[in-house]
């Protein structure tokens, strides 16, 4: 028996067949596969250093995914491949991905079948869109995320270029045995028929040259070819012949205009952006070429494993690469990959025409993100909920998921009517009917650290001697000295140890710790900042509205309450019609009398009269 060293290994059944693997691994470049007990593959992986790479996944269990440990425990068998270089290694990595489709590799795809335009394996291609792509050498160009878009591409080829629509067998085998006749779109200019062999199979090529420049945007190049062509019609006088040529430029010279320009000197380039989102990724893939983007597209992708947001980006990015044929030299990118450096050219732009065109991707990711979240909320609430749930546990390393959060605000004018608020968001969502607002008591003046002791004291004390659940997490608007004064209050009321509090800085939206003097800055697109920042805005919406109707209270008690036999009905009756109460005070007495009546119209002409006199 051999000596385990690796500890991930004691709960794998094989580990005795994998420990002479792992101690004879090599430290060269590779492609390394893992099986399961039926000799399956379900996980496949490149590496500069193999052996460096593959001990990874048996070392420091306990810094692992539970989804890297479940791996590591169903691998029977591992198997590598030898190869010169990173890019021979990046490329091999992907072909068996898409060849075995492993259960724990990524793989590019989405819920949403864009179309694309596909180029028939024929000695007579058909042009069409498909949503299906299907691998017998045919040529498939896109994917088109708007179908308009697509439309009007196909529309424009329709009406330039002279193909065959039918789907008929055509080789020129056929064509010479004279099997088949001509049909209404030959006879109207559409095809040049083919066919009957009117239309050499050479010819016929050319026009799906043509199409397939186009497609890819290579619109100066054919349209020189287009223009050459027709100087020669006219030189040899067939001037109908150069008539539809010209016709033919014109149409192609319209689209090409209405093409969305990003650049002026970039002629051919790839970028790429992504959003990191907990458990996935958001990623758009723009093309441009001849300065025009060509198509644009996003996708979301689920990770796998404990890889990093920013190794799921590079993996898909060579995906995309192999997947759509995209072959430009050169990519743009928000932050250098690991790729080799004989794959592509990386450039990540900070000002320019090339940071334009990763702004423009990076908002269409934001876009589909946004929209990806609303339906999820839309159709699966609950499940939503769980996952933001779950997601602030891990950005707050919180030791248990919190269901319950509660927030406090103060409220005052220059230390007049002093109040505070606590909202209750339970599963990340907004519970009503459990807010609570309270009136200062012990404080004067406007001392907030004062106000937010008595609050959090009075709140909690009480829940911890009516026996009723704390909440999971406790969020102070304010910074270290709000955080501070609430500290000592829980601790007053002997539930600091029982539950979790943060403080949340105004200025630059900064979290703090008790006990701990440097905050953490969350992304401002992650959903734990924004759903904390939901419930600050609630906390001073409420605690503000609550100090409004205070004031306005104490506005009608001070100066119209005060007259006997006038209530605040009959003030808020007299403000509603006369705006203020200096109006009031003017107002004679027939215009009171038709307010509130005769008996209670002459007590406030006589309160107010009396007082000039």
């Amino acid at each position: 028996m051999l000596n385990n060293p690796y500890k991930i290994l004691e709960n794998n059944p094989y580990n005795q067949h994998i420990l002479p693997i792992l101690a004879s691994l090599p430290s060269t470049p590779g492609v390394y596969q893992y099986f399961d007990k039926n000799g399956k593959i379900i996980y496949v992986g490149k590496a500069k250093n193999l052996k460096a790479r593959v001990l990874s996944y048996f070392r420091n269990d306990t810094q692992h995914s539970l989804k890297t440990q479940i791996l590591v425990r169903k691998i029977a068998d591992i198997k590598f491949i030898h190869v010169n270089t990173e890019t021979e290694a990046l490329l091999m990595e992907n072909n068996l991905i898409k060849k075995f489709q492993p259960k724990y590799n990524i793989m590019l795809k989405d819920d949403k079948t864009y179309p694309w335009i596909r180029i028939t394996n024929e000695e007579f291609p058909k042009i069409y869109s498909t949503r299906h792509q299907v691998k017998d050498g045919s040529q498939y160009y896109g994917p088109y995320p708007s179908g308009k878009i697509l439309k009007e591409l196909l529309s424009l080829i329709r009406r330039v270029f002279t193909y065959r629509t039918c789907n008929l067998p055509l080789t020129e085998e056929s064509i010479n045995k004279g099997k088949y006749s001509s049909c209404l779109n030959a006879q109207i200019g559409l095809c040049l028929s083919p066919c009957t062999g009117e239309q050499s199979r050479v010819e016929y090529h050319k026009e799906i040259n043509g199409i397939r420049q186009i497609i890819k945007g290579n619109f100066s190049s054919y349209l020189n070819e287009m223009k050459d062509k027709m100087m020669e019609y006219a030189d040899k006088l067939q001037f109908e012949k150069a008539q539809q040529i010209k016709e033919k430029i014109t149409l192609l010279e319209n689209y090409s205009a209405m093409s969305a320009i990003v650049s002026n000197t970039v002629k051919e380039i790839e970028c790429y952006s992504f959003i990191d989102d907990s458990d996935k990724i958001y990623m758009n893939m723009t093309k441009v070429v001849e300065g025009k983007i060509n198509t644009s597209f996003s996708v979301s992708i689920e990770k796998k494993l404990d890889i990093s947001a920013l190794e799921t980006f590079t993996m898909a990015i060579v995906q995309n690469r192999i997947d759509k044929g995209w072959l430009s030299k050169e990519i743009i990118v928000p932050e250098y990959l690991d790729l080799p450096k004989d794959y592509v050219l990386q450039t990540v732009p900070l000002s320019g025409e090339k940071k334009k065109i990763l702004d423009f991707s990076l908002h269409n990711t934001l876009f589909y993100r946004n929209q990806k979240i609303k339906k999820a909320k839309i159709l699966d609430p609950e499940r939503w909920s769980n996952k933001v749930v779950l997601e602030m546990q891990k950005d707050l390393h919180l030791e248990k998921p919190p269901h319950h959060i509660e927030c406090f605000d103060n409220s005052n004018i220059q230390g007049t009517n002093p109040v505070a608020s606590c909202v209750v968001f339970r599963e990340g969502k907004p519970s009503n009917k459990e807010y609570r607002h309270f009136n200062v008591k012990t404080v004067v003046g406007p001392d907030d650290f004062a106000s937010m002791r008595e609050i959090v004291y009075r709140r909690y004390s009480r829940l911890e001697n009516e026996g009723k659940p704390l909440p999971d997490l406790i969020v102070i608007d304010g910074g270290k000295g709000q955080l501070h004064s609430a500290c000592e209050a829980l601790k007053k009321a002997g539930v600091l140890d029982k539950v979790t509090v943060i403080g949340l800085a105004k200025r630059l939206e900064e979290i703090y710790f008790p006990n701990d003097p440097i905050p953490i800055c969350l992304d401002k697109r992650c959903h734990t900042l924004q759903i904390i920042q939901h419930i600050r805005d609630e906390a001073h919406r409420f605690g503000i509205t609550f100090h409004r109707d205070k004031r306005s209270k104490a506005t009608f008690k001070t100066q119209l309450t005060d007259i006997e036999g006038i209530g605040e009905k009959t003030a808020r009756d007299l403000l509603l019609k006369f705006s203020s109460v200096e109006k009031i005070k003017i107002a004679t007495l027939q215009s009171l009398t038709d307010c509130i009546g005769k008996s209670k119209a002459l007590k406030v002409w006589n309160f107010y009269h009396t007082e000039k006199e």
